[in-house]
């Protein structure tokens, strides 16, 4: 069974039994046609429907569509999102780091990055001197930057808060 939220809001369950489609335990009977990979037409209710993904991020199981001109943003959970979201462990998988530690103890010999700035994945944050070679840290993830923590020529701890994302 899927869930499926559109724009936060409205919640569908999903499934497939029998090869009949079941949303919130009513059988629904739609004429579904690909027009290509990211467009279809549907017929549901004898009323026509053009959707087409505008969107989609398979990471986070979001989308963005285009229904009839409007458009809706959707989030789906599969059987296993909702074991592991029941289980408390559904940020385990999200992929999204909210800080940037010290790998080492060392010095700060250059912030590359400033406060609200955006950052993509392997963006060059801070170059920290450590056992008298330099490295440069990166982002591990794509975000916004909530509060940089330290400042040229500061001396780190091991795991001590660098970086803050929102």
């Amino acid at each position: 069974m899927y869930k499926v939220a559109i724009n936060e809001h409205t919640l569908f369950n999903i499934e497939e039994r029998e090869a009949k489609t079941i949303v919130n335990d009513q059988e629904v009977e739609l004429d579904l046609s690909m027009i290509s990979s990211s467009q279809a037409h549907i017929l549901y209710q004898h009323k026509s429907y053009n959707i087409e993904v505008i969107d989609l991020n398979q990471q986070d199981k979001t989308c963005k569509i285009k229904v009839n001109g409007t458009i809706y943003e959707t989030k789906a959970e599969d059987q296993f999102d909702q074991l592991l979201k029941q289980l408390g462990m559904d940020n385990l998988v999200s992929g999204k780091v909210a800080e940037i530690k010290a790998p080492m103890p060392g010095l700060v010999l250059k912030v590359l990055v400033e406060e609200h700035a955006e950052v993509k994945k392997g963006d060059n944050l801070l170059v920290l001197e450590a056992m008298k070679m330099e490295n440069i840290l990166k982002s591990t993830t794509d975000g916004i930057i909530s509060k940089v923590a330290i400042k040229q020529g500061d001396k780190v701890e091991k795991n001590q808060i660098l970086i803050q994302f929102k």
